[in-house]
């Protein structure tokens, strides 16, 4: 087995990540005093979704990532492709402050969901011994 370098830096980076989208949260519900919900509160409610929305996409990036290394499909494009997804969820995330569809949201989207389609391929090809 290998060790791994590129899954655990993602793992790693991704939990950095969540950590920032719940100090964003938490810097919120300090300056409304809404310590449970949203409470309606627009930004609030906003950045609960981005912390959700990244919540949701990165476990399953994450276990095709480590899935792909452990198979020995590790190196460069892995590595890249998982940088430039958890770049993505950032914009995304960043993007979700604005009251309207954005660019920060879209290039945040199209930097995840081609990527997580990619890997999903990727993780059959090798499954069925194809790569």
């Amino acid at each position: 087995m290998g060790d791994l370098h590129i899954s655990l830096l993602s793992a790693g980076i991704a939990a950095l990540i969540n950590i920032a989208l719940a100090a964003r949260c938490g810097k919120v519900r300090v300056a409304s005093g809404m310590s449970h919900g949203d409470g309606g509160h627009p930004l609030l409610l906003k950045r609960m979704r981005a912390q959700a929305n990244f919540v949701e996409y990165t476990p399953l990036a994450l276990i095709l990532i480590l899935a792909l290394e452990l198979t020995g499909n590790g190196g460069w494009l892995l590595a890249l492709s998982a940088a430039v997804f958890m770049l993505g969820r950032v914009l995304h995330a960043a993007g979700m402050d604005g009251d309207k569809p954005n660019k920060l949201r879209m290039f945040g989207m199209l930097m995840t969901l081609p990527l997580l389609l990619g890997w999903a391929i990727a993780a059959g090809l090798v499954a069925f011994r194809v790569i």
